[in-house]
Order: C-alpha cells, then structure tokens, then sequence
C-alpha cells in the first residue's frame, strides 16, 4: 500500500511570527545571512505539488516579472472568483477539504501550502497540514501579516528536527492527528 502524500507548509517567519510587513514586503527577510538556499532546493525535491492564494500568486508574478517560478510543478491557486487557468497554473474556486482530499490521495509527491495567511488559516482549521517546516529569521518587525491567524483551532504538534542555516533556525514538525 502506499503512503497518502503530505500537505506540507514551507515558509519563512520573523521572529514575532510575521510572514511580511503591513505592505507586502519580505526586505527584512532578504537581509538576514543564511547558508546557501536555506535549504530550499532540498525541499523542492520532496513535493510535486503546490497550492496557493490568489494574493501570493498575484506578489509571486508582480516580483518574478511575470515568470512563474514553479513551472516544473503542478500548481493550483485558490481564488473566490472563477478565473481562466493560465500557463502552468490551475485556478480552483471549490470547497478547499473536498479538492485537498481528492489530491491528497492521487499519486505523487508531497504538497506544498505556499501560502498566503488567509488559505493557511483555512487549512489549518480544517486539519489539512500534516507538516510545518519553519525558518526562523532572528528579526522583529513589530507589526505585519501573521503567519497564523487567531481563530478557534489547536493544532498540537510534535518536533521532527531542529537545524540551522547560517542566522536562520528550521523547525520541522509533524501535526499529532
């Protein structure tokens, strides 16, 4: 039998838990010395798969001038309209648990929760991340877009691994189902 593929959350936080500023920006992120790829491109190998919001794809393509960077994945964005798909993207305007199950259990890689904080809140409520792979950037930007949003969920979680990159700490955890 094989294994049901892995919805997995692979991102970088500040130290007081924000994913960018107030106005989109990941400066502070680009300023901290890490070792290499941070260990991105070993990431990269394990997934086949991504997912994401319509606002991340919207920044991801206005900072990539265009060029989408994941072209050798399969990649669905969530949007509350219904858009025309475009070149290496699917658009997905259906219930996320129902469509997330049904990839789930398709053969492949694990899947990649990109983000932004709207789609994760939605993922994190329904109970569809299976793991999170932390960076954590030693910066405090004050005030910004949470990487987890208050709402009315737990998630308990249990810690795979701990490694660092250069400035940077990795925190790998499994969720407890």
């Amino acid at each position: 039998m094989r294994n049901q593929r892995k919805i997995v959350l692979f991102i970088a936080q500040s130290l007081d838990g924000y994913i960018a500023t107030k106005e989109d920006s990941l400066d502070w992120l680009f300023k901290v010395e890490g070792e290499g790829d941070n260990g991105y491109s070993e990431f990269l190998e394990t997934i086949d798969t991504i997912l994401l919001g319509k606002r991340t794809y919207d920044w991801i393509m206005k900072h990539e001038k265009g060029l989408f960077p994941y072209q050798n994945k399969g990649c669905y964005v969530f949007s509350r309209s219904t858009i025309g798909d475009k070149d290496h993207v699917t658009f997905v305007n259906e219930d996320i648990v129902h469509f997330t199950t049904s990839l789930k259990n398709e053969d492949g890689k694990n899947i990649w929760i990109v983000g932004g904080g709207d789609l994760l809140h939605t993922f994190l409520k329904e109970k569809l991340v299976d793991e999170l792979i932390l960076t954590v950037a030693p910066t405090i930007i004050g005030d910004g877009i949470p990487l987890f949003k208050a709402g009315h969920y737990q998630l308990d979680l249990s810690l795979k691994g701990a490694r660092s990159f250069n400035q940077f700490i990795e925190l790998h955890y499994t969720v407890k189902k």
